[in-house]
């Protein structure tokens, strides 16, 4: 048995939270900044996509435009559609991003929980208990 299949796609998903957390923590930070325009990505569709391999480009010379780098490249960066645009241009909901982070804390909780339970099962196994 390999060990990344023991673990399954929660190693991923823990990474994708942290870096949507950044995101939306990002977002609350500059709710009061004229013009912001708050940003998140599809979560679902981006782990989707890292578990088939993510498909990236690959530069061949200096001058060639720099490929996406990150664990969520600028490219899949989404703006969020403000239910009440600022007059500033600003498009942060605070109580929209509130949520969003109470809810990816929760599933990043839920993904810790199980890595640690797998884990310990495996410690486990290995003492032969």
């Amino acid at each position: 048995m390999n060990f990344d299949d023991a673990l399954g796609i929660h190693p991923q998903a823990l990474q994708l939270r942290a870096r949507r957390a950044e995101v939306i923590a990002s977002n609350l930070a500059n709710a009061d900044t004229p013009g912001f325009k708050a940003r998140d990505f599809d979560f679902h569709k981006v782990l989707a996509g890292e578990m088939q391999g993510p498909v990236r480009m690959q530069t061949t010379n200096a001058k060639h435009i720099q490929t996406d780098n990150g664990l969520i490249p600028p490219t899949q960066m989404l703006y969020r559609s403000p239910t009440q645009p600022s007059l500033d241009g600003n498009t942060v909901d605070t109580e929209q991003e509130h949520a969003a982070f109470a809810s990816n804390s929760v599933e990043y909780q839920a993904s810790l929980r199980f890595l640690n339970g797998k884990v310990s099962g495996l410690r486990s196994a290995i003492r032969g208990e």
